[in-house]
């Protein structure tokens, strides 16, 4: 085993086992994580902070570190291991951080507290309210504790770590879902997603249904009613025509209601039957994915560096 890797497995067992004071004593630069030069310790006036838009419509101004225990609260299932956890903060903090400095999608705030739109959230108090553990929270406080100040970067910008529940065994390019070529959001196998809960789901409704939604009438004499369909490089749908009607992969998901564009069709009498992979946009990092990584023994790094291509950690610097 080489030095870096016996480095990066002292500091792991350090972060798990030890108390959040001696959380500070772990040298981020023994995991090859690049500091631009400022202590990882921090004053308090120094801390990044985030104005973040509620369910109730106020803003309130959170510390960073602090936000990111309710983002995996609510993002992440509590049972992952901590490793997986520890890939989630990197993101989750990423992610935040980009939109505190470019701009997210609110006037007022950098991000909100609804998952479809930003990251969702929940308080550690609501958390424990709600039935959920002591034990828990520290796990999850624990992760965020163990990668203070690391994010992701590519030619030295924040990147868009966007990240998703599952990508049905492969995730996708950003091309294929936005529209943008970007360069670490590329096409990666994710194997061991098997566990998950939507990793296969199938539906079935009729034809009416089916066309009803799509606001479609009957296929006219002579059209089929599924004509060609062109796949993406991540499995998804790209293209596909219903009644000589053109639709994306992603409106055909959306106006459907469908778990991911990774589906196949099959129509029988009646009823059209639709079987997804993968439950999300399936752009980024698979939360099942970096579970199953972690659960076979990968540390967050690998698994950050699986999923997004060509990045660096490094320790975040408000310059």
């Amino acid at each position: 085993m080489g030095s870096r890797w016996k480095a990066i497995l002292i500091s792991t067992v350090l972060c798990a086992f030890l108390p959040t004071f001696m959380i500070g004593l772990v040298d981020k630069k023994s995991m090859n994580i690049q500091s631009p030069g400022e202590s990882s310790t921090k004053k308090e006036a120094e801390k990044q902070w985030l104005n973040v838009l509620m369910g109730d419509g106020s803003i309130e101004r959170k510390w960073i570190e602090d936000y990111l225990v309710g983002v995996l609260l609510c993002e992440m299932p509590v049972e992952f291991g901590v490793e997986a956890m520890k890939a989630q903060a990197v993101v989750a903090r990423t992610y935040a951080l980009r939109r505190n400095e470019k701009g997210g999608k609110h006037a007022e705030a950098a991000v909100c507290t609804d998952s479809g739109c930003c990251q969702g959230y929940k308080d550690p108090a609501l958390y424990r309210q709600q039935g959920g553990s002591v034990e828990s929270v520290e796990k999850v406080r624990n992760a965020v504790a163990c990668t203070s100040d690391t994010v992701l970067v590519y030619d030295g910008d924040l990147i868009d770590a966007t990240y998703f529940s599952c990508s049905g065994g492969l995730t996708e390019d950003a091309q294929a879902v936005w529209g943008e070529e970007i360069p670490y959001l590329r096409c990666t196998v994710s194997p061991g997603e098997e566990q998950a809960k939507h990793y296969v789901e199938t539906v079935t409704m009729s034809k009416n249904e089916f066309l009803s939604k799509l606001d479609l009438a009957s296929p006219e004499d002579g059209k089929r009613l599924i004509g060609e369909i062109a796949y993406t490089s991540g499995g998804g749908i790209d293209t596909i025509m219903v009644c000589g009607n053109i639709y994306s992969g992603t409106e055909f998901r959306r106006l459907l209601g469908l778990n991911s564009t990774a589906v196949i069709l099959s129509v029988i009498g009646d009823h059209v039957t639709i079987t997804t992979k993968g439950y999300g946009h399936r752009v980024g990092m698979s939360q099942y994915g970096a579970e199953a990584m972690a659960a076979q023994g990968h540390l967050y790094p690998d698994i950050l560096l699986h999923y997004y291509r060509g990045v660096k950690l490094v320790e975040y610097n408000d310059n």
